[in-house]
């Protein structure tokens, strides 16, 4: 069984204006490696979860752990272990220019130069955006500086990725695009990733594990494809099943036997398997 590197149980936070936010129900819980989705609505405490986790934030109620510690009171601690992406990328990148951004995230490791420079190029190369090093920053794509971003807290090595939103504003080929770059770094690095989303492509392409969350409620776990199965509570949770599901389960429910997919390809074979031989040829 996999090492357990962060959990989560019935948390509950007050703001400074008496908002309060609370996420029980199913324990959350992340495995070493594991890639975890964090599925909700906007305003459904995905991005106050994550604060909980990097010890931003401290529950007034309820348990999280992560790497054995307690995020809020061992801050320092935790958060060395910790690579952590904002939905806004471009808000945490203060380099003048791209290398100098990625170098920046090492300086705690009191790394000689050459050492400095070997972690940044292999971030860089990780991610395929060493033609971009001697850029600034600020004058790249949203969807570059979510690179850089992601380029400067893989340097140092993190043993969990935490990325809040990393697809909004993404099109969809920047999307897929995003996908393999992330699942490379999980093989490559082992890292454990946690990340939000209120897009179910992603969630598809990318996660082991989804967690639903509604009205202050995990209400849901499982694989995607199990998750995505769940129609009328993702109606319910302001979420839409993908088009895939919604048609493999319409037609299940008019007799044909067939299984949901999230694979194109997949689903239209199951579909061609169930016609006569004379209509496949026609």
């Amino acid at each position: 069984m996999s090492e357990q590197i962060a959990s989560v149980h019935c948390i509950r936070h007050v703001y400074p204006d008496r908002t309060e936010v609370s996420l029980c129900g199913v324990e959350l819980s992340i495995q070493a490696g594991e890639k975890v989705a964090i599925l909700a609505a906007n305003g459904a405490g995905k991005t106050t979860l994550l604060q909980h986790l990097t010890g931003l934030l401290k529950p007034v109620e309820g348990s999280v752990r992560v790497f054995g510690l307690e995020p809020y009171k061992d801050f320092d601690k935790v958060r060395t272990r910790l690579g952590v992406v904002f939905q806004h990328a471009g808000e945490q990148i203060i380099g003048a220019t791209v290398r100098d951004d990625v170098a920046f995230g090492l300086g705690h490791l009191k790394l000689t130069k050459t050492e400095t420079q070997e972690r940044v190029d292999k971030a860089l190369n990780m991610l395929d955006i060493t033609h971009l090093a001697e850029k600034v920053p600020h004058y790249l794509s949203g969807g570059e500086q979510k690179k850089v971003a992601l380029a400067g807290v893989l340097a140092p090595s993190p043993e969990l990725l935490i990325l809040d939103e990393p697809f909004a504003e993404l099109d969809p080929w920047a999307v897929r695009e995003l996908v393999a770059l992330l699942k490379g770094v999980n093989k490559e690095t082992g890292a454990a990733m946690v990340f939000t989303s209120h897009q179910l492509e992603p969630v598809a392409l990318l996660a082991d594990t989804v967690y639903v969350l509604h009205k202050g409620h995990v209400v849901a776990k499982g694989t995607p494809l199990e998750v995505f199965k769940m129609g009328r509570l993702l109606e319910q949770s302001r979420l839409r099943a993908p088009d895939l599901v919604l048609l493999a389960e319409m037609l299940k429910e008019r007799g044909f036997a067939i299984e949901a997919t999230l694979n194109l390809e997949e689903l239209a074979e199951r579909l061609l398997a169930l016609l006569p031989a004379r209509e496949k040829a026609v």
